[in-house]
């Protein structure tokens, strides 16, 4: 098998991963308050990251990690898993599951603005056309459809769901010039990440031993969400001649997202989903080309 087969199948098992975890949250969430369902997971997560980094020989490099790299990472920890989930994860109890998914797909929309804004990348009327597509996409389902009288009918839950993308876009801008190994910083960043949770949990007395069902919930979203997909999509990043070649199986994800959410969720997939989505998904493939 060549290294662009491996490449794909280790961003293509990361995509099919990545399209199975809002059923998860939202199945979970039935059982388990948000900040208690990342509490979990993320304990989850730093053990599995921890024996991957055991597997490929590693852990000289978390040892060697200095003292600016370490506070480095105890501040990226805030932003992702910290306050990234706490959102997310609140955006998924307050929306629809399909509604949560696709808002939070509109990251990189997110990260263009944060380029312009902190990287000072230029941009063309073809990437603002992309953005406004895009932006119509969000309104579309914010509004369930119904764009004449603009009336969102859960605002609380679009604010959220779209203020995951920023915390998602200022973690990577951050990240992007830490030239570190991507396993050690995902690992260092859940291992202090963890701990705010912790904190968190115990400040509002949320420490207690739930439902078997929530706790396999977690296990399944620590293990596969916060931890071997992030894995496998990096090794498929790094095997593939191109980062376009695997990067573009992303797009994937909402799509096969919204039929196991129909199936597994037993939600209804509205019309506007699609339509929202399809909106979201050509501002982006424009913004890519763009």
């Amino acid at each position: 098998m060549t290294n662009q087969n491996k490449a794909y199948l280790y961003a293509g098992a990361a995509v099919l991963m990545w399209s199975t975890v809002g059923s998860a949250f939202k199945l979970t969430l039935n059982y388990i308050s948000p900040i208690q369902m990342l509490f979990y997971s993320s304990a989850v997560s730093v053990l599995v990251l921890l024996m991957i980094l055991l597997i490929q020989g590693k852990m000289p490099l978390l040892i060697g990690s200095g003292r600016k790299e370490i506070i480095r990472s105890a501040m990226n920890g805030t932003l992702n898993p910290f306050l990234f989930y706490i959102v997310l994860f609140y955006a998924y109890d307050l929306l629809l599951t399909q509604e949560a998914m696709v808002l939070n797909f509109t990251w990189p929309v997110t990260l263009t603005l944060f380029s312009i804004l902190f990287l000072r990348q230029k941009i063309g009327w073809k990437s603002l056309l992309a953005i406004f597509i895009s932006f119509i996409g969000i309104v579309v389902i914010a509004t369930k459809g119904d764009l004449l009288t603009l009336r969102f009918t859960n605002p609380t839950g679009v604010f959220l769901a779209l203020g995951s993308t920023v915390i998602w876009a200022s973690f990577w801008i951050i990240n992007i010039k830490d030239k570190r190994d991507e396993v050690v910083k995902l690992f260092l960043n859940f291992f202090f990440g963890f701990f705010y949770i912790l904190i968190a949990s115990a400040v509002l007395d949320l420490l207690i031993f739930p439902d078997w069902k929530a706790i396999a919930g977690c296990l399944y979203i620590g293990v596969f969400e916060m931890g071997i997909a992030y894995v496998f999509w990096l090794k498929g990043l790094q095997l593939s001649s191109t980062t376009a070649k695997v990067s573009n199986l992303i797009f994937m994800a909402p799509f096969v997202s919204l039929i196991l959410i129909n199936q597994l969720v037993e939600e209804h997939i509205l019309w506007s989903t699609f339509a929202g989505l399809g909106f979201i998904t050509l501002g982006i493939i424009l913004q890519r080309r763009a």
